[in-house]
């Protein structure tokens, strides 16, 4: 492991073990056994349902930006978010991304420069949806100063990034102009030819934000996908009597999901363990809160993740090939 990442992969535990303890102090722990204890397990049942229609939609999704290189459908595609999603939980550096890519050309033969950049502009639209989910549920629910902290970075960051998008997806030839000065000037002349391949795929990844209509269907689909999500989160809080709605629930996890995108350990470990004083913010009692979000975290983890690694043993891709990946890309 080089320097890099190294260092990545401590400042990753160090915000997951700051934000563990900042979410487990003061809690009263035979309390949080005593909720998972007694809790209504029966409700898992239609939050995993729901949580993976949203998978499907996300593949919908995915399907809609990959269009402009290969047209492959939503159904073919859900193996592979799902891997994905099992990488991200399992390795660090957010691999899964990565390894999607990689799961992608092995078998559709789209260029990975393409499969990232598609992976960037979910994330966008993701990030953009959930400031929106957060600011519309703060209409019905008091705002905290943490929460009004995460909303005001996060939207500066966000926005920010959309109109860099915007602007490159409208101006491909500025974009290839650019990227070939570049690799002209970094770049010996013998290892170029890779990167203009990759500098092309971005290319092709940026088409689904070149007309208005485009990110109108990017913005629907991904608001769909996270009402799913705040549906999924919303059942399973039945299992913990929260008595909570649905928009605070909207606000809690629009708020969680937005912290894990700071570095993190693998499976976002820490970070969505925040939700324990986001709920406690909107007046859920603590460790009913902290018993369910740590079932919430675990029923997010442990199907994709073992749905995951079958859809890998299917693929024929042994977990060598994977490491090899990630040894490779991270």
């Amino acid at each position: 492991m080089n320097r890099r990442r190294l260092a990545l992969l401590v400042i990753g535990a160090a915000i997951s073990l700051f934000f563990l303890w900042l979410a487990f102090r003061d809690l009263h722990l035979p309390e949080v056994w005593m909720g998972l204890r007694t809790a209504r397990y029966v409700w898992v049942i239609p939050g995993v349902v729901v949580y993976f229609i949203s998978v499907w939609f996300r593949s919908w999704r995915w399907h809609f930006l990959l269009r402009g290189s290969k047209r492959v459908s939503a159904n073919r595609l859900f193996p592979i978010v799902v891997i994905g999603y099992m990488g991200n939980d399992l390795l660090p550096f957010r691999l899964g991304e990565v390894l999607r890519a990689y799961v992608l050309w092995r078998k559709e033969g789209i260029h990975i420069g393409t499969t990232l950049t598609t992976a960037l502009l979910e994330r966008l639209f993701d990030g953009l949806t959930l400031i929106l989910f957060v600011l519309f549920g703060l209409l019905f629910v008091p705002l905290s100063v943490f929460l009004g902290r995460i909303v005001a970075v996060a939207s500066a960051v966000f926005f920010g990034a959309l109109m860099v998008f915007l602007f490159l997806a409208a101006r491909p030839d500025l974009l290839r102009r650019l990227g070939r000065w570049g690799i002209g000037k970094l770049v010996p002349r013998h290892f170029r030819r890779p990167f203009w391949g990759f500098l092309e795929g971005i290319i092709i990844g940026l088409e689904g934000l070149r007309r208005a209509q485009d990110i109108a269907i990017l913005f629907g689909v991904t608001v769909w996908v996270w009402l799913l999500e705040t549906l999924k989160y919303w059942l399973v809080s039945f299992a913990f009597a929260l008595d909570l709605g649905y928009i605070p629930m909207m606000v809690m996890g629009g708020a969680v999901n937005l912290l894990t995108a700071l570095p993190s350990l693998p499976g976002y470990i820490g970070t969505f363990e925040m939700g324990i004083r986001i709920l406690e913010g909107l007046g859920a009692p603590a460790a009913p809160a902290a018993s369910y979000i740590l079932v919430l975290h675990a029923i997010l983890l442990i199907p994709v993740s073992l749905l995951g690694l079958f859809f890998l043993w299917l693929e024929g891709i042994r977990w060598a090939e994977v490491s090899a990946v990630a040894a490779e890309r991270g």
